[in-house]
């Protein structure tokens, strides 16, 4: 008899490691760098987060940082470009800016004005989805260059936390609800 292959869910309990307390006291925070380090692990939620979106997009968003990971390994693996939305005073030439609510305070994201030309098609990835502030951001950013936003991909989705309602109109596929 054949083993049932491994459930993306059930791969990414295995590999990630748990951090009590992180990033304050009474979180347990899902780190997924060992999913990272792993060769099939990184393969496998890759293929997994834009398997949705194939054919859709023209470029590939990743926010900082994690984000990075999967949209370069994505960019690579579907022949397309990826672009970087930072945190504020990282990117050196002229920027669009947009401020948002996180779940423990408020940030800043940037995009470079010429990154994106008007119409091109976006998925943006990230690793969670916990409130939508940094995702609803990136989205803001791109809409302001006249890119259009075809969906969010996203590795872990935080229950509970309202981070999908707050995307409203974006196609949001997560890998794992936690």
């Amino acid at each position: 008899m054949i083993p049932e292959p491994e459930s993306i869910s059930d791969l990414l309990d295995r590999l990630s490691a748990i951090v009590p307390d992180y990033p304050a006291e009474g979180i347990s925070f899902k780190d997924l760098t060992p999913v990272f380090a792993d060769p099939a692990g990184l393969r496998r939620i890759v293929d997994e987060v834009i398997a949705p979106f194939a054919g859709q997009f023209d470029v590939i968003a990743g926010l900082e940082a994690r984000g990075f990971v999967m949209a370069a390994a994505a960019a690579y693996a579907t022949g397309t470009g990826m672009i970087t939305i930072r945190k504020a005073g990282k990117l050196p030439r002229p920027v669009h800016r947009d401020e948002y609510t996180l779940e423990y305070g408020t940030g800043t994201l940037e995009l470079h004005r010429d990154d994106v030309a008007p119409g091109t098609r976006v998925l943006i990835l990230d690793d969670v989805l916990a409130t939508g502030g940094t995702v609803g951001s990136a989205a803001r950013l791109l809409e302001k260059v006249g890119a259009k936003v075809v969906g969010v991909g996203v590795v872990l989705e935080l229950a509970g936390l309202g981070g999908r309602e707050k995307l409203a109109g974006l196609k949001v596929h997560s890998l794992q609800l936690v």
